[in-house]
């Protein structure tokens, strides 16, 4: 068997910035660190935390006042920020730098005077959270057929953002659609699919020609990571959504002499080396890693950590 290891593959720097703030955090101040929500979308992750004492909650009232809590990578709408005040709990705030920036063009175009189409998942932690900042103003389009749904007049006043984690090709089907809707519809300067996103997706596209089988180390519920399986889908692979070695099939691998191995953002590399390891035992596997694209983004940790990050340095 024939392995293709996909690079750049797992942790993005907005993920890398969340997981070493969770770190630095519970060797600062001790468990427990309440964090909302997950750290990120990820089942290992999660679980390797609240083995270590963070303890994450989908509410405020489950945080006890003045207790630390953390922001997760996918952020979070100015409600819950008056709420942390209102309870003077110490929030962290681990927000990835991009969703930010889709935060302020929301707040942006609120104060223009824009209706703004937000393309993404309902129920999303990210789409919650920026909805948040305007939602008088903001519209969710999950789809083309969304689109065709929408009433406003063919001249209004739009503009339209992303989630930060869409399938690309999916994102630029709806957003054509909502140009050929929406005479005057504006945009940022800059897209908001996130470069970490963009990379893994076109390592996928790049690389499934050359195999049978498609590896996605992923949690069921990390968006970006299911965009990775359904493009490995529609370019003709068997494609799996799998935590780890524990959701292996050898059924998978029968008469399978090409398989291809990339990790969605919030995937860990530990997970990825395990089933590396998974198949070069079972089957005798050659590992050939494959750079598509070269990355060196990094973002630096929150302000209040970072003093912390130089002592334990």
């Amino acid at each position: 068997m024939r392995v293709i290891l996909a690079n750049p593959r797992g942790f993005c720097a907005g993920v890398n910035m969340a997981v070493d703030s969770l770190e630095l955090a519970l060797q600062a101040f001790g468990a427990p660190v309440y964090v909302y929500h997950e750290i990120v979308h990820n089942k290992y992750v999660v679980e390797t935390f609240r083995q270590k004492g963070a303890v994450f909650v989908n509410h405020l009232e489950e945080v006890p006042l003045g207790a630390n809590l953390l922001f997760s990578a996918h952020g979070v709408s100015p409600e819950i920020r008056r709420v942390a005040r209102e309870r003077k709990i110490n929030a962290i705030d681990a927000t990835c730098p991009l969703v930010t920036k889709v935060h302020l063009e929301a707040i942006k175009y609120a104060r223009e005077g824009y209706t703004i189409f937000l393309i993404g998942h309902e129920g999303h932690d990210e789409v919650i959270g920026t909805m948040g900042e305007a939602p008088e103003a903001m519209i969710l389009v999950e789809s083309e057929a969304d689109v065709d749904r929408l009433t406003l007049p063919t001249d209004a006043k739009v503009a339209y953002l992303t989630q930060t984690t869409l399938s690309v090709d999916d994102a630029n089907r709806i957003i054509t659609r909502l140009r050929g809707k929406f005479v005057n519809l504006v945009n940022p300067p800059k897209e908001d699919i996130c470069y970490a996103t963009q990379n893994r997706q076109e390592a996928v596209r790049i690389l499934s020609a050359e195999a049978e089988v498609c590896l996605v180390l992923g949690s069921q519920n990390s968006s970006n990571s299911q965009r990775l399986r359904e493009l490995a889908l529609e370019r003709g692979n068997q494609a799996y959504l799998i935590d780890g070695v524990a959701d292996l099939d050898p059924n998978w691998f029968t008469n399978v002499s090409s398989v291809l191995v990339t990790a969605g953002a919030s995937a860990p590399e530990k997970v990825v080396q395990e089933v590396i390891d998974w198949l070069v035992e079972r089957y005798s596997a050659t590992v050939e890693v494959r750079t598509t694209r070269e990355e060196s983004v990094h973002f630096p940790l929150p302000k209040v950590l970072r003093s912390l990050a130089k002592r334990e340095g």
